[in-house]
């Protein structure tokens, strides 16, 4: 039976990616938006692990508020999907002229010095189209992606990623070495990008996180550590048809993995904060819970 739903799972995304690009965006961005609110209707459960993740993001909501910022959150991760079976098709006009940045001289800057920079980031808005912007841009990105099921449906992210112009590693079951892969890219003067706000190895260093316990992956400040490569956190929100991408200030180095994983949890704490109907975790990332 597991066979049978992964198939239909694989299917399914194989259908949207084909069907998706052909309708006119106004009628899929009515149909994603309908796909949303009928999954708030039935609050399943990545419906109420959203609901709970936002709680700690705004713990002074009333219900009835909690309830529409939830909405809006389905609605953007909707958005997510339906960009990401139409992304491929875009001109690079259209994805670069529908991206706009905060302190991107932070960014640029590090790059330019040649020691290669790293970018962290949270699960908010289009990281895909943010990777797609920085190397139409001048600054290829080498990143990591979980290993999905089946096997054909993470082939397809991948060759879907690649599209957009990124090196995409497996985060396990590759034959290479990722950490040595990604240092080797740093020391070349590269730019690597690692979605970093949720521990998906079980071996992530505690932090604290809208006040609460978490634990966050350490890979982007080890490899800071072991390059030379500054650390820049990132996070990004939708704005009108635009994405917004907003630069942090380098991590600084001082107390080593731990310290810096927690100032990496702070600003990403303050962009989620700042917009967190674009927040995409429908997973548990507290520890209390």
């Amino acid at each position: 039976m597991e066979g049978v739903r992964q198939r239909a799972v694989d299917l399914a995304f194989a259908l949207a990616w084909t069907l998706v690009r052909r309708l006119p965006e106004r009628t899929v961005t009515w149909l994603f938006r309908q796909a949303a609110d009928r999954t708030f209707r039935r609050n399943g459960r990545g419906v109420r692990r959203l609901r709970g993740n936002l709680a700690a993001v705004r713990p002074e909501a009333t219900e009835a508020e909690l309830d529409e910022l939830t909405r809006a959150g389905l609605r953007s991760y909707l958005r997510y999907w339906q960009e990401a079976f139409r992304l491929p098709e875009w001109s690079r006009d259209e994805i670069v002229g529908r991206v706009r940045t905060v302190n991107e001289k932070l960014l640029r800057d590090a790059y330019a010095a040649g020691q290669g920079v790293i970018c962290a980031l949270p699960h908010l808005a289009n990281y895909d189209h943010a990777g797609a912007w920085a190397g139409l841009t001048g600054m290829p990105v080498s990143t990591v992606a979980e290993r999905l099921q089946p096997e054909s449906l993470f082939d397809r992210f991948i060759a879907y990623r690649k599209k957009l112009g990124m090196e995409v590693l497996p985060l396990t079951g590759g034959d290479e070495d990722v950490t040595g892969v990604l240092a080797d890219r740093l020391r070349a003067g590269g730019f690597v990008c690692l979605v970093a706000d949720r521990d998906l190895s079980e071996r992530g260093v505690p932090v604290t996180f809208f006040g609460r316990p978490s634990r966050m992956p350490v890979g982007p400040a080890a490899l800071s550590l072991k390059t030379g490569a500054p650390l820049i956190p990132a996070t990004l929100h939708y704005e009108g048809r635009d994405l917004v991408i907003t630069f942090h200030d380098t991590v600084d180095t001082e107390g080593g993995v731990a310290a810096m994983t927690q100032r990496c949890a702070d600003a990403f704490a303050v962009g989620i904060a700042e917009h967190p109907q674009d927040w995409h975790m429908l997973q548990r990332i507290f520890l209390e819970e």
